[in-house]
């Protein structure tokens, strides 16, 4: 697994995590990565510092404020979802064409979805944005 440091175009820092570089490139190349302040394609990585940590490269109280900002943000948008939308678990990708097609009620849903299925989403000019909600489960949540 890779953790990247990624940026928008509008400068929002955040992280991205990777099964692998290729992983990055191709989730990169197909749209699939987005800012999850500004919704912004406009993504790329930035220079960050190792994640080891020795007893003469501790974290600076900067980034763990920043850690802390950002597991806080996280947890608002968990409940934000949990009040404003359905799970529709691993029905994702089938509920969000249903509602897309108007063949099902249009609301705001989340659940898992590959990333293939994402792609085929985009294709079809649906919507899906990848959240960092689980991290037991290999598949992301939309």
């Amino acid at each position: 697994m890779l953790i990247y440091d990624l940026v928008c175009g509008r400068q929002h820092a955040f992280e991205g995590w990777f099964q692998s570089a290729e992983d990055y490139e191709a989730q990169l190349r197909q749209g699939l990565l987005r800012c999850p302040l500004c919704d912004s394609d406009e993504v790329g990585r930035v220079p960050s510092p190792s994640h080891l940590r020795t007893n003469t490269n501790k974290a600076s109280p900067a980034r763990e404020e920043a850690k802390a900002r950002q597991a806080q943000a996280l947890q608002q948008l968990r409940d934000y979802l949990q009040r404003h939308s359905e799970h529709v678990g691993e029905r994702f990708a089938e509920e969000a064409r249903r509602i897309h097609y108007g063949e099902a009620e249009a609301r705001n849903i989340h659940g898992t979805a590959s990333h293939a299925e994402v792609a085929e989403l985009h294709a079809e000019g649906i919507h899906a944005v990848p959240l960092p909600l689980s991290s037991l489960d290999k598949r992301k949540q939309h």
